[in-house]
């Protein structure tokens, strides 16, 4: 008897010290510096906010064939189970939906919407190309845009464009809950520096942190804002333009929706939070001659493993 109640009087001083935790992280006022910093609520706090919000949240992602497609995808899904109310739209570069993404969809458990168009093969990067050179994934991000268009269903949330090689903090899901029209905050390792986005006073952008291309209205990456879902419905003939300068997708898209700076909405009043990195795999090569190097028997036995 004893014993048990050594065990319960224990249990219920942890829950009671993880809810004063809880109740710091949500609460306490946090300084606020000239500097980027990283995050301002616990996972668990995030977890806790994240199951009060009934905003849902439109995930693009395109996606294409290669040898870590499937390390990237598994990374972005393990962030995306544990955020909730989502829907997440994964697009291939594909005439045909390929197994490996329709297995880790469907393993994921999360809800999702699963499809394919193939980028007109004009426009596709040649070996020797630099990426810059061909705008990525346009024809699989507005093709999520026609079934977010055509889904009548659909009368509040908010849509984020994430690549598949980012990665993300859960906390940006909350504040992207938040926006109104436009959400804007900055994105780490992104434009040829440490972080490219918004500066901003007050909860307004007063200004631009960019190295590069700075003649663009909006100098801010692929996972730097986010839009509410009515802007893009009262908005229908309004896509992601190929024949956009390079650089300037982003920029062109908020301009073709009649967005002004005044409409941004910064995620906090000073833009001095960091929560999404364009971290990017690097690619991946084999070792030279590999066949050659490999000495087990049987080898066509071992060479349809999926990676």
């Amino acid at each position: 008897m004893g014993s048990r109640y050594l065990r319960i009087t224990t249990l219920l001083k942890l829950l009671a010290f993880c809810l004063i935790l809880v109740i710091i992280n949500l609460f306490l006022t946090i300084n606020q510096s000239d500097s980027i910093h990283v995050s301002s609520c616990s996972y668990l706090s995030c977890k806790l906010l994240e199951k009060s919000s009934n905003v849902p949240l439109y995930l693009i992602t395109p996606t294409y064939t290669r040898l870590t497609q499937k390390a990237d995808l598994i990374r972005l899904s393990h962030t995306l189970m544990h955020i909730h109310n989502i829907l997440w739209i994964v697009v291939e570069d594909r005439s045909s939906k390929s197994k490996l993404v329709t297995n880790l969809l469907d393993r994921s458990g999360i809800e999702h919407v699963h499809m394919n168009v193939e980028t007109p093969k004009i426009f596709r990067l040649r070996p020797g190309d630099r990426k810059y050179m061909q705008h990525r994934g346009v024809e699989q991000r507005n093709l999520a845009l026609d079934w977010i268009r055509m889904s009548y269903e659909l009368s509040q949330g908010v849509v984020y464009f994430m690549d598949d090689d980012n990665t993300y903090d859960i906390e940006l899901f909350h504040h992207i809950r938040k926006v109104n029209k436009v959400g804007i905050w900055p994105v780490g390792l992104s434009g040829g520096n440490d972080y490219e986005g918004p500066i901003c006073e007050n909860g307004k952008v007063t200004g631009w942190y960019t190295i590069w291309d700075t003649r663009r209205m909006f100098p801010i990456d692929m996972s730097g804002f986010a839009i509410h879902l009515q802007v893009l419905l009262d908005s229908p003939s309004v896509y992601w333009d190929r024949k956009s300068r390079v650089g300037n997708l982003e920029s062109d898209l908020l301009i073709s929706l009649g967005i002004e700076r005044g409409d941004l909405e910064p995620i906090d009043d000073t833009c001095s939070q960091v929560l999404v990195w364009h971290t990017q795999t690097v690619k991946f090569e084999y070792l030279e001659n590999r066949m050659e190097r490999i000495t087990i028997k049987n080898l066509e036995k071992y060479m349809d493993l999926e990676v």
